[in-house]
């Protein structure tokens, strides 16, 4: 008997090279499946010159997920062994026009009266379009004319078929609307269609909007929940990370128990989309995550697109290829701003932590960079090993819920480095200071720290970090101030170097990746600066914090010598 679970297809990459859909066998109710199809087949496409039914311009990935959607319900119980589809298909293979039919065949085959449904945009204006869409699909044909009432104020359509049993309407009701709380007002639907979850994550009650309808929709088993997206135009975060995250790991058989969501990822394999050489680039790869190829896109429509978003630059070739490849924003595809970005990937040290750090360095500097409070605080350790000499890197962050408020464009990623452990969101208001001269004292008392300017800070906003260390016992020549600016380009560019050729490691640590991403650089003169200006709303403050502990070992200083004995035993305090 195989380990894997139901919906895990471990050939999928196989499988969309092959232009077949990538999902496995499925144990499904062939009447159930082929009625659906033939549902599906009839409605007609209201924006296409001639209105051919969607039998005439569908591909068979689209009835795949039909088939799947309500195909899977136990004939007996009625129970559905696919309770919810995360499909990932890039732009313009029909999501929108796919959700809208979806939504039209969930009305039709419903048998239950009174049951409410509804279809989710991510703006107003894709809500529009869906209900748009299906209000073209039921003006189009004379049965789904008399079966359903449409309301277009409230953009609900309500089944107006008389119940088998009891001659009474139906009176089930389909909803499109835009994403917002308001979703779950009235009671949690009986299915719901989720249209561009990437740009719902961005909205700061996304996880609990999404949560509240899974959590009511776990207790029926047959309800049926559908995500249809598309890769982000930055990196995933907040609910969408989660849930393509998941996604991967059922498909990939990592998840195996109590599943009910059947991924129908349309992307290439990780080592495709990170290798440096960007193969992805050659146009011959393009058709295996174009599912709707040679219907409603064509590869020599994308060719001119993608030629000019290459002539933009790494930003905008980044952007086209997450929404028409879904080509994974991140470090792999930096989009030309810190060039150590592009060699920081391979300087990973897996096994580096701080405690490994202390024991094998000879000499540590420290830098804090800290600013307002919408800002995070950042700390860095820089080792110089004590055999090889090479310098090996550490830090770690702090933020206070204010950030969370002021910045909600980054609150989920916030959030997500939380759950990670890479990133401590404070709940008393010394918390991050505290811990951060815990952190400083244990280098301090272990003898590494040099005697003079073995702590570099950003002298803006520092007053209080200084005063505690101060207070703390760390010495006053121990504390120096780097300048920022251009004057710290040396640091920037000596990281980067070190970086380039391997004497500069770091621990593979999810929020520096993150900070690493974020950072744009800007020519002043003959000088690169690194600034929080110019990176915009993500936030840099470790990596600054890590430029001024590089800054201080460039010096090439040397350590106090003392036992290192005590404090080596002694635990590191968690983060």
């Amino acid at each position: 008997m195989s380990d894997l679970s139901w919906a895990a297809c471990p050939d999928w990459w196989e499988k969309l090279q092959a232009g077949a859909t990538p999902i496995p066998d499925l144990p499904l109710d062939y009447n159930l499946a082929e009625v659906a199809v033939a549902l599906f087949d009839k409605l007609v496409v209201p924006d296409i010159p001639g209105q051919p039914t969607m039998g005439e311009v569908a591909e068979e990935w689209a009835r795949d997920i039909v088939r799947a959607a309500f195909g899977s319900v136990d004939a007996k119980t009625g129970a559905r062994l696919v309770g919810e589809l995360f499909t990932l298909v890039p732009k313009k293979n029909t999501k929108t026009t796919l959700a809208a039919c979806l939504g039209l065949i969930a009305l039709q085959m419903n048998t239950t009266p009174n049951i409410r449904g509804v279809v989710v945009g991510p703006t107003q204006s894709v809500a529009e379009t869906c209900f748009g869409q299906m209000q073209g699909m039921i003006e189009a044909d004379e049965w789904l004319s008399k079966r359903f009432k449409i309301d277009t104020n409230k953009k609900q359509i309500t089944d107006i078929f008389p119940d088998h049993s009891t001659g009474r309407p139906l009176n089930a009701k389909l909803k499109v609307t835009s994403f917002d709380p308001a979703v779950t007002t009235g009671g949690i639907p009986a299915f719901a269609i989720l249209d561009e979850l990437h740009v719902m994550a961005e909205r700061h009650f996304a996880r609990r909007v999404i949560g509240q309808v899974r959590g009511g929709m776990i207790t029926n088993p047959r309800s049926l929940l559908i995500i249809i997206t598309t890769q982000s135009e930055v990196p995933p975060q907040g609910v969408f990370k989660d849930e393509l995250e998941y996604a991967r790991k059922v498909r990939d058989g990592e998840i195996t128990e109590d599943v009910r969501m059947l991924p129908i990822l349309y992307e290439f394999p990780e080592a495709i989309q990170s290798d440096e050489k960007q193969p992805w680039k050659n146009p011959d790869m393009w058709g295996a995550v174009l599912p709707n190829l040679g219907r409603s896109i064509t590869i020599e429509r994308l060719i001119p697109e993608f030629r000019k978003a290459v002539e933009t630059g790494e930003e905008e070739l980044a952007r086209w290829a997450s929404q028409h490849l879904n080509i994974q924003i991140g470090l792999g595809h930096h989009t030309g701003g810190w060039a150590g970005a592009n060699y920081w990937q391979r300087a990973v040290d897996p096994t580096l932590d701080l405690e490994r750090l202390i024991e094998t360095s000879e000499v540590v500097t420290v830098g804090i960079d800290g600013g307002g409070m919408d800002d995070l605080l950042g700390l860095a350790f820089l080792g110089r090993h004590k055999v090889s000499k090479r310098w090996q890197l550490w830090c770690a962050a702090w933020a206070h819920d204010v950030v969370l408020e002021r910045r909600k464009s980054i609150a989920e990623r916030l959030r997500d480095l939380e759950r990670d452990d890479a990133l401590t969101i404070c709940v008393e208001p010394t918390q991050d200071i505290d811990e951060l001269v815990a952190l400083v004292l244990r280098v301090h008392k272990a003898g590494l720290l040099p005697e003079r300017a073995g702590i570099g800070l950003d002298p803006e906003g520092v007053a209080a970090i200084v005063d505690a260390l101060q207070g703390a016992g760390v010495p006053h020549d121990t504390l120096a101030s780097v300048t920022q600016g251009y004057k710290l380009n040396g640091a920037i560019k000596g990281t980067e170097r070190k970086l380039f050729d391997g004497s500069l490691t770091h621990a593979d640590q999810p929020l520096m990746d993150w900070c690493v991403g974020n950072a744009k650089s800007e020519a002043r003169g003959n000088a690169v600066i690194v600034t929080k200006a110019v990176s915009g709303a993500g936030k840099i403050d470790p990596l600054m914090a890590a430029f001024n502990a590089v800054y201080l070992m460039s010096l090439n200083p040397e350590p106090c010598r003392q036992d290192l004995s005590e404090f080596l035993a002694a635990p590191v305090m968690a983060i």
